[in-house]
């Protein structure tokens, strides 16, 4: 990765006249005045909602690689150290202190980091988000990009655990957090999806349980959930950190007899899967959506149309839907026993 510092040595007389056409209107009327190079790269940062876990350690992964295929972007990740919307905010703020060209923003909390992204809008920054479809058409952001549809994403987590859970019984969910778009968007997909074909099937709890996309609060949740409800036959949850620390307290427990479904990671997954620890994961590549998100924005400073059908240069990006501000690739990833062999797990 180039040193991004070296982009804010100073700006070009271009950008500085973006920026003063920043106060009449969005980044529709300033994304094209400036040009960039090798030597005066776009400044592209990606926000992602909390830092030091292996996701979004593997998004950063795919923003390296996309700063390594384009000699004109300096494209870097930050992010919070835990799961804070305000936190986001404060780092959303200093970025616009910095005049960077572009941002990629997955909010841990979309309507609170929204006014922030329209700030940075309104100064001609560049603003695509990821996991936050009902930004999509506000004045907060240019696109969305959504790695599929969280209506199928939710009803392939469900149909597995009904499966697993032959059909009947009781289960309860785990979401990173009540606030996270995405996260709740595959649970009531799925809750609608139970609810017309799988009648039988029955949550204990009104809303899932929140982890904060944290081991250690996963991991106490998954206690008070067996302690809780003996007669649980399946678990469904929206982070890794809940599919991964549930299957750690089942192992533990020598209970056999719960069905684990839901988000995780090849490699996190993978060991769990093959002794059936858990029944069922899917997921799509944090690396892809990484790149893909910042290509949209790359896109949209050279002045390109987002249109319907438009690569962004990787797997399960390579013919996006477009329909408004609301871009969706096709990178569900459906995870199973047995899949990859001596432990040679993509990410």
């Amino acid at each position: 990765m180039r040193n991004r510092n070296s982009r804010f040595v100073g700006i070009s007389l271009a950008a500085t006249f973006a920026l003063g056409l920043a106060a009449c209107g969005t980044t529709e009327d300033v994304k094209s005045e400036r040009t960039a190079d090798a030597d005066d790269p776009f400044a592209i940062a990606t926000v992602p909602k909390v830092e030091g876990i292996t996701w979004f350690e593997a998004m950063e992964r795919g923003v390296e690689e996309f700063d390594d295929d384009n000699d004109i972007v300096d494209a870097w990740q930050t992010g919070p150290d835990t799961e804070d919307a305000a936190k986001q905010v404060q780092i959303i703020e200093d970025l616009i202190a910095q005049d960077v060209d572009a941002m990629v923003v997955v909010p841990n909390d979309p309507q609170a980091v929204g006014p922030a992204l329209e700030k940075a809008r309104d100064k001609g920054i560049v603003v695509v988000t990821h996991e936050a479809p009902a930004l999509a058409g506000t004045d907060s952001i240019d696109y969305d990009l959504e790695a599929f549809s969280n209506e199928e994403f939710g009803e392939r987590m469900f149909e597995k655990l009904a499966e697993g859970m032959d059909g009947e019984g009781e289960f309860v969910g785990m979401v990173g957090s009540l606030t996270s778009e995405t996260h709740m968007a595959w649970y009531n997909a799925g809750l609608d999806y139970l609810e017309e074909n799988y009648p039988d099937i029955t949550p204990v709890t009104d809303e899932p349980y929140e982890d904060d996309n944290n081991d250690s609060k996963a991991r106490d949740n998954a206690q008070e959930i067996l302690n809780a409800y003996p007669d649980l036959k399946g678990y469904v949850n929206g982070s890794v950190s809940a599919g991964s620390s549930f299957a750690e307290v089942l192992k533990e427990k020598d209970i056999t007899d719960i069905t684990n479904s839901g988000l995780s990671l090849p490699s996190v997954a993978g060991p769990l899967l093959d002794d059936g620890w858990m029944y069922s994961a899917q997921t799509w590549d944090p690396a892809g959506a990484g790149y893909a998100a910042n290509a949209v924005a790359l896109a949209i400073l050279e002045g390109e149309d987002i249109s319907d059908g438009m690569d962004l240069g990787y797997d399960g990006y390579e013919s996006v839907d477009v329909s408004d501000e609301l871009i969706k690739g096709d990178a569900i990833m459906m995870l199973e026993a047995d899949q990859f062999e001596d432990g040679d797990y993509p990410f």
